[in-house]
């Protein structure tokens, strides 16, 4: 059988892509910024998402799409025109889909799981998504994301309590670096150098900017298994 085809919207820098790849499918990616896909690891096109997928979404076998995250994220609830200042667009780019008719994964923030129909939640404990800091202290990386599927049955793994004697990094714009206050004040998450970021999420290849607003690979990975057993199945 020859490698189903993949179209990832929103692509980015192409973690998620990354991960579907590693799954089995060719990806080809779909995003409105040149500065991102010029770091993107397969090929591409430069548009509007939802209306490429309205015109080519047909010519894949599966449809992928992070439809940008900012306007459900916590970190942008106290700005008070934020509704109107960033795009919502989940339920349109669901809408998009369901005209195409392909199975299809729509991914975002763990704060818009009111937006999102019965989505699973993967974190990076799961995929022990662990590196050794600078200073050679272990890091994990949690980050929290809903996926909602259509078209076939997505299985995720059990998500138990975390251990909290395990130091969390974050990745992503704008939070504080300071680590000793991390660990001896606030007991949370600091950014440590891009480096370590890369490692943890797995994209050696990406900015930093691109580690901030990333899916790891390992979730795709994960997810692709099973949508390519699902394409299997109903092509026998």
């Amino acid at each position: 059988m020859s490698r189903p085809r993949l179209l990832d919207l929103f692509c980015g820098e192409g973690g998620a892509g990354m991960g579907y790849h590693r799954a089995g499918f060719d990806v080809h990616g779909v995003d409105n910024s040149t500065a991102r896909l010029s770091h993107y690891p397969f090929t591409w096109a430069i548009s509007d998402a939802i209306e490429y997928a309205l015109n080519h979404g047909h010519e894949y076998d599966a449809i992928h799409a992070s439809p940008t995250c900012t306007g459900y994220s916590r970190g942008t609830a106290a700005i008070p025109d934020r509704l109107t200042r960033y795009d919502r667009l989940i339920a349109a780019t669901r809408e998009a889909l369901e005209i195409v008719g392909v199975p299809y994964v729509i991914e975002n923030v763990s704060d818009a799981r009111q937006e999102l129909r019965n989505p699973a939640l993967l974190c990076g404990r799961m995929f022990a998504l662990t590196a050794k800091d600078d200073d050679d202290t272990e890091l994990v990386m949690d980050r929290h994301r809903l996926f909602e599927v259509s078209g076939f049955p997505l299985l995720a793994p059990e998500h138990l309590p975390h251990d909290r004697s395990l130091q969390v990094a974050g990745s992503y714009g704008g939070a504080r670096r300071d680590k000793r206050e991390a660990r001896e004040i606030r007991k949370g998450g600091y950014v440590p150098s891009a480096d370590v970021q890369r490692a943890l999420l797995g994209t050696p290849w990406m900015t930093e900017k691109g580690c901030q607003l990333s899916i790891p690979p390992a979730y795709t990975e994960f997810i692709g298994t099973q949508l390519i057993t699902h394409l299997e199945e109903i092509a026998a």
